[in-house]
């Protein structure tokens, strides 16, 4: 088996072999390389020691990123490669990080340290793929299995946890029944790690082919979003919804677009729906104002793993309308083109759709009535028509020319100028907004 190795990588390989020490690609690089996959990075181990390293590449950019663990950040033509030292890890008494590692000059020592048989992979290209744990295996049989014992891999560090499930979504493997187990019986190890690296994983794993591992192991992810335990087995007793609220949102999940801000927002768009429901005479479910009290947990939950400002905001935008009725209506698309902007307006279509897909699918039909308004917003924007102040063909300046006396009175008339041009009263056109603008002036006397 070949693997093409970037030349700036080969001259590494090749500068600590002639140096007299081992060196080969490992972990993700090499499984994604067989997988046909790109990497998105490349490491290089080696049996050379840390100081060894340093003395080798001397002539080379290096950044020493965890010189202590053995590794350095070597820059060949400004590509980066991470060279680090065979070890072997000591204690994990935080779950996350080794309290010290020993090096060692063997490679299967270094390779058992790792934590799936896929990634626990190396390869030289004079000596190929060097396999102690089966991985090759694994690899084809799409299987994800811990190195050694599953309960002793992730009590090392814990985010290994949804590692494997991230694996798992993104490319589609199953998990090995042993790591299965541990996986649901050391979830709280989960509790430990920072929410940022958290939030790391779960997004990738999220932007995968989620829905059947967020079924599966909703243990887990209620370890960190402990509300999705009131959304599961919750009946909707509603004629829109044949699903309880959890296999409804898993189906919302799949059922959209696989970008963080759009999966995240299915995630959590009914996550209050438990807390808001009540039911008539006739026993039927209703859930007034789940919206805003989903946008409000999800807004809380979003922070506490510390997404962004902007995805939280555009997810609590989003899950607020997430109701609101959209029709292929030209005056009602602008208004909401003014209100919203196209790109919130773009994702809420998505929003709605996927949302539609997940319900009773007696009620299908109203998917036609969506694209009917995405036509008809294409349409707008692709005439230019007017809906937001910039796209008046007229400005301050214009009005300042009628003897419009600055300030106040500016901002009020170009607001009411651009609801007449909303409304179809006045053609967006400088003669016709000048005419109407004095017409303005006389009726509010400014």
């Amino acid at each position: 088996m070949q693997i093409r190795i970037p030349p700036q990588v080969e001259t590494i390989l090749q500068k600590l072999n002639l140096s007299g020490y081992e060196a080969y690609i490992v972990g993700g690089c090499v499984r994604d390389s067989i997988l046909g996959l790109t990497p998105n990075d490349w490491d290089v181990t080696t049996s050379a020691l840390p100081e060894e390293t340093v003395k080798i590449f001397s002539d080379y950019p290096c950044v020493e990123t965890g010189i202590q663990h053995g590794t350095l950040t070597v820059l060949v033509d400004h590509f980066s490669v991470e060279v680090t030292t065979f070890r072997v890890d000591g204690r994990y008494s935080d779950n996350r990080h080794p309290d010290s590692v020993q090096f060692t000059r063997s490679l299967k020592d270094d390779l058992s340290r790792r934590d799936f048989t896929m990634n626990a992979l190396a390869y030289h290209p004079e000596h190929g793929v060097i396999d102690c744990f089966d991985g090759i295996n694994d690899l084809k049989n799409k299987i994800i299995r811990c190195v050694g014992i599953p309960d002793l891999r992730f009590q090392e560090d814990g985010l290994r946890l949804l590692r494997a499930l991230r694996f798992s979504s993104v490319l589609e493997f199953a998990v090995e029944r042993d790591t299965s187990i541990s996986i649901l019986k050391n979830r709280s190890l989960l509790d430990h790690i920072a929410r940022e690296r958290v939030n790391s994983e779960f997004t990738k794993l999220l932007c995968g082919n989620a829905e059947n591992i967020l079924r599966e192991y909703r243990p887990v992810f209620e370890q960190f979003i402990p509300e999705i335990s009131l959304m599961a087995g919750f009946q909707q007793d509603n004629p829109y919804h044949i699903y309880d609220v959890w296999e409804h949102t898993l189906k919302a999940v799949s059922s959209v677009e696989a970008t963080p801000v759009l999966r995240l927002t299915m995630l959590l768009h009914d996550i209050g729906k438990p807390l808001c429901c009540t039911r008539d005479q006739s026993g039927i479910c209703h859930f007034y104002n789940h919206e805003k009290k989903s946008a409000e947990m999800a807004k809380e939950i979003l922070e506490e793993l510390r997404y962004d400002g902007d995805t939280v905001c555009m997810i609590w935008k989003l899950i607020n309308l997430h109701d609101l009725p959209i029709h292929a209506d030209e005056k009602s698309l602008l208004r909401l083109l003014n209100k919203h902007g196209e790109k919130t307006l773009r994702f809420l279509i998505k929003v709605k759709a996927a949302d539609i897909k997940a319900q009773n699918p007696v009620y299908i039909g109203r998917l036609e009535e969506l694209q009917k308004a995405e036509a008809v917003l294409d349409s707008i924007l692709d005439r230019g028509l007017c809906f937001s102040l910039k796209d008046l063909q007229l400005n301050g300046s214009d009005l300042i020319a009628l003897n419009i006396p600055q300030g106040v009175a500016i901002g009020k008339i170009l607001s009411l100028l651009l609801e007449a041009v909303l409304d179809g009263k006045c053609p967006n056109s400088r003669d016709q907004l000048l005419k109407y603008a004095l017409k303005i002036k006389d009726e509010y006397d400014v």
